[in-house]
């Protein structure tokens, strides 16, 4: 019977993106700070500032966590998640957490990869046709929105989908005006919505529309990793949330992270707060989505560059498997050569002096590192729209989280803070 259902078990894990692994490193689990070579004392710095900006009035609230050699050392809730209605932020609060969702829709990306389903420089065009032969914007014009285009002369790859350089733009958030106007005109699904839409028909309009400039030529934050879930699907022959639940959400023990929170969760997701002519903590609300898309509406649309919720012990769950080497609790999502070029910079100087931008990643460079407060040269980072922040140093082996939900609230000094008082509690 043991060998039946060993037998089981391997062609199950054969049929899976996700393998049993030769190692077998332990989960996260909370311990003593000292264990982990942290200062308790340190931490209560941490403590202290991010009180101290829910007392001013800076932020209502936040979750903070740090994790440092697979052990949790700290991990608080601190102020209100819903002010108005006077419910306090708890640990287990759940975020929407916008474009954290990138890093965790490449690695689902780069699963499939190594299946053997895609080549990193296969154009798009060769999964997805409605992307040949992509033009690039000539002229246009502001009355009607109108435009002319010129060749591209390039296809766009995979690459560049996930390094941002492929040209696409990013429709409501989108730093050209010109690019608003297109999206907006051609009914692009930005971020997020409650509408009945799929990312198969996002993903077609948009292949229609003009780029920013030749693939590769730039960096241009883009939609460019809707495009990759919608491949995703393609690939796997799943639909999106069902390959990362399967392959990514249930093999690391993720329980809080979903695109659409079932009813038993919902009263988790925290309120998005911003403040009123006054300076009161409100419920945030847009004209152009519904902030309540986690759990309202038809809950069809499956954004891989921003539609994920999740809280901030599930994200280390994931950030710590990158530390493991592509592998958790003798489960292996990706192997660690794979890992070990996701995190190297894949475009040049495209991104900026201090950082390089990997596969789902910014990256740390050694003049980054050499500026202090930034973590150690190859720390990886990146946050979310509605004011999320996340940095991974392997290096030191450390973590550090912090979660709030505000819109249009200028001020807020807690991220960079945060980061720069982490490094000050390593004591080993």
């Amino acid at each position: 019977m043991k060998k039946i259902l060993l037998l089981f078990t391997a062609i199950s894990f054969a049929a899976s993106a996700q393998t049993p692994s030769l190692k077998n490193t332990p989960p996260l689990t909370e311990a003593k700070p000292a264990s982990a070579g942290i200062s308790a004392e340190r931490l209560e710095r941490i403590s202290s500032m991010i009180q101290q900006a829910v007392n001013d009035n800076v932020i209502p609230g936040a979750v903070a966590l740090v994790a440092r050699n697979g052990k949790i050392v700290y991990h608080k809730a601190f102020g209100e998640s819903d002010v108005e209605n006077g419910k306090a932020f708890e640990k287990n609060s759940i975020f929407r957490i916008a474009s954290q969702s990138k890093a965790i829709t490449t690695t689902a990306a780069m699963m499939l990869w190594e299946e053997g389903k895609f080549r990193l420089d296969d154009p798009v065009s060769k999964y997805i046709p409605e992307f040949a032969n992509p033009q690039v914007l000539d002229r246009f014009r502001m009355a009607d929105s109108s435009f002319t285009t010129k060749p591209a002369g390039k296809e766009i790859t995979i690459r560049n989908l996930i390094t941002h350089t492929s040209g696409l733009g990013y429709g409501v958030i989108d730093g050209d005006e010109r690019f608003k106007a297109i999206y907006a005109k051609a009914g692009i699904t930005d971020l997020f919505t409650t509408e009945p839409v799929t990312i198969e028909e996002s993903v077609k309009k948009l292949a229609k529309l003009p780029l920013h400039h030749v693939p590769g030529e730039k960096f241009t934050y883009s939609e460019g990793l809707d495009v990759l879930g919608y491949l995703i699907e393609i690939w796997s022959g799943q639909p999106f949330d069902e390959y990362l639940k399967q392959h990514i959400f249930e093999p690391l023990k993720m329980q809080d992270t979903f695109f659409y929170l079932t009813s038993a969760k919902a009263d988790r997701l925290v309120e998005v707060q911003t403040k009123d002519k006054d300076g009161n903590w409100v419920h945030f609300t847009d004209t152009f989505y519904d902030v309540n898309y986690p759990k309202t509406g038809a809950k069809s649309f499956f954004s891989g560059g921003a539609g994920l919720s999740s809280t901030a012990k599930d994200y280390a769950i994931f950030l710590n498997m990158y530390f493991n080497q592509g592998e958790t609790n003798g489960v292996r999502l990706l192997s660690r050569k794979t890992v070990e070029f996701m995190l190297t910079n894949q475009i040049g100087d495209l991104f900026g002096s201090h950082a390089g931008f990997g596969l789902g990643y910014e990256v740390l460079n050694s003049h980054g590192a050499a500026m202090g407060g930034l973590g150690s040269e190859g720390t990886f980072r990146w946050g979310g729209y509605f004011n999320t922040q996340y940095f991974a140093d392997p290096k030191e082996n450390v973590i550090g989280i912090i979660m709030k939900q505000t819109q249009r609230v200028g001020g807020d000094y807690t991220g960079d803070m945060f980061r720069q008082l982490v490094f000050q509690t390593i004591d080993d």
